[in-house]
């Protein structure tokens, strides 16, 4: 059911988003930074499958194709629009056409793992983006698979919340309970929470990314009369909504509010005091270590087969950390992301 507030949900996370200015990452400043660009040699085409429309999506796709643009290569894009047929179909899609690189970004593991059958029997290099390893974990084969640590990110947050709000229930807002990151950060943060002792799960529904549907949630939960003094949201669109929910009942300030994601619109929310915490995670950064990785497979200096797992940092972020762009890392992808990657992964950046 539809509520009146989401009217002014839109308004705030127009406005939020408007505060671009005041925390984006990736100024001039950084300008000084940026590499030379590489000198293509063999065109190369790109295969790249998006789960859905959401805006993390979005912005892994935006990474992938500004590093992709830089090295000279193609890529097409297809989105599944989380239907499970059309994956499959767009996966079909880009093996016909015999594209040089397939970089699989799955909503669930039934993508992943039809992309590494039928591009092997193709000896077409994949790369899987959020995967958390499980296509290599149950045996099939790809060059690589990209994930930030969601366990850790699951467990930083159990930890804060314990020495932070000790003896306070807390509530969750997931985002899709069948996407391998979800499955993998929930469940970290309650065993860990669990094994702390310190904080109490009174509630925990799903989302699927829809900020509709975490407003409404939030509105459920507030007239349940669960005692909760900590709610966390799997992303920072999702958490501006749900802190307009909480100002609406007078709950801003008594209720502890933390996201995941880092944006700019959760950088906004916590300068202005609104957000307690969040998890720098850039989905423009894990496109563009993706991209270059599926380069490094289709270059032959990595094979196709070699299954390696690639792990980028979680970066908590406090008001003390918000304008520093090497722990909180902008969604827009620039110059920061090159020497980030080269402090993380030595040896990756290279020249075609």
């Amino acid at each position: 059911m539809k509520r009146p507030l989401l009217a002014t949900v839109a308004t705030l996370v127009a406005a939020l988003t408007a505060t671009v200015g005041l925390v984006a990452i990736g100024s001039a400043s950084q300008a000084s930074q940026k590499p030379s660009q590489p000198r293509a040699t063999t065109k190369l085409t790109f295969g790249y499958v998006s789960p859905g429309p959401d805006t993390w999506y979005a912005r892994d796709v935006q990474g992938f194709e500004y590093a992709a643009k830089l090295y000279g290569v193609k890529v097409d894009v297809l989105n599944s629009e989380y239907d499970q047929q059309k994956e499959l179909a767009n996966i079909e899609s880009f093996v016909a056409k015999g594209v040089n690189g397939i970089s699989m970004f799955s909503y669930d593991d039934t993508g992943a793992d039809e992309t590494a059958v039928l591009a092997g029997q193709a000896h077409i290099p994949v790369v899987l983006t959020d995967n958390v390893h499980n296509a290599i974990s149950n045996g099939y084969k790809v060059a690589a698979s990209v994930d930030f640590d969601w366990c850790g990110m699951g467990k930083d947050y159990a930890n804060y919340m314990a020495k932070e709000w000790p003896g306070q229930n807390y509530a969750m807002l997931a985002g899709n309970f069948l996407a391998p990151p979800t499955v993998v950060l929930d469940s970290c943060m309650q065993s860990q929470a669990k094994k702390l002792g310190k904080n109490k799960l009174v509630y925990f529904q799903q989302t699927m990314y829809d900020t509709e549907t975490a407003v409404n949630l939030s509105e459920d939960l507030i007239a349940s009369g669960t005692k909760f003094g900590i709610l966390f949201v799997m992303n920072d669109d999702m958490g501006a909504a749900v802190s307009q929910v909480l100002k609406s009942h007078g709950l801003l300030k008594k209720v502890h509010l933390m996201t995941e994601n880092g944006s700019n619109v959760g950088l906004a929310l916590m300068k202005q005091g609104k957000l307690a915490y969040t998890i720098s995670s850039s989905p423009a950064w894990e496109g563009m270590v993706a991209f270059l990785e599926l380069y490094a497979a289709a270059q032959h200096r990595l094979s196709a087969t070699a299954d390696k797992e690639v792990l980028l940092p979680a970066i908590p972020v406090t008001r003390s950390v918000a304008l520093n762009p090497m722990k909180v890392v902008s969604w827009t992808p620039g110059p920061v992301d090159w020497t980030l990657t080269k402090d993380y992964l030595p040896g990756l950046v290279v020249k075609a």
